[in-house]
């Protein structure tokens, strides 16, 4: 869904349009749960933290005023309540699952291959600070900007770009280890 449809939504429920509502929650339930839910690694408090955000989105939608993209405002208040969750109790790390894709290949080996690349960068993303894999997720998995990210995370872009460029390197040492291991292996 587009940015001008989303913003259209927004100014819709900001008038208490509940079809407008169901529209957004629908467009945009899916990526905010799988947002929150490899922060926590937990089902319930995920599912909970995403109606919260639409409960707040409900109550709040008058104070939208388009200076962010409606997705980045959402996701701003995702990564909020997850912020919380992490200081009431005190979690510096937290356990994240990269999701699965889909292997179309026949081929069993591929398949052994691919499940041991995914362990290996669930495991790498792992080793991340909290603020370099937001940085990393926000940007590749939920395909955000580096502005859009500087503002759910409530840092300067040029900050973002460091953690970026610093956790692809990380990354990449890290997954050539285990990868480079494993051949090795073999």
């Amino acid at each position: 869904m587009s940015d001008v449809v989303l913003a259209a939504l927004m100014k819709r429920i900001a008038s208490g349009d509940r079809g407008a509502f169901a529209q957004l929650y629908r467009e945009m339930e899916s990526p905010l749960y799988r947002f929150v839910s490899s922060r926590l690694n937990d089902q319930q408090r995920s599912s909970d933290i995403t109606h919260d955000v639409f409960l707040q989105v409900w109550r709040d939608a008058g104070a939208f005023e388009g200076r962010s993209k409606v997705r980045t405002w959402l996701f701003a208040m995702a990564y909020r309540k997850v912020v919380d969750v992490y200081r009431r109790e005190n979690r510096l790390v937290f356990g994240e699952d990269v999701p699965e894709s889909a292997d179309e290949s026949p081929n069993p080996e591929a398949c052994v291959l691919a499940m041991e690349n995914r362990d290996a960068v669930r495991q790498c993303l792992e080793t991340l600070s909290p603020s370099h894999r937001a940085a990393i997720e926000l940007t590749f998995m939920e395909d955000m900007s580096y502005p859009e990210v500087a503002e759910i995370t409530g840092v300067p872009e040029g900050t973002v770009k460091s953690r970026v460029f610093h956790a692809k390197q990380l990354l990449l040492r890290c997954l050539s280890t285990k990868l480079g291991m494993k051949r090795d292996d073999q």
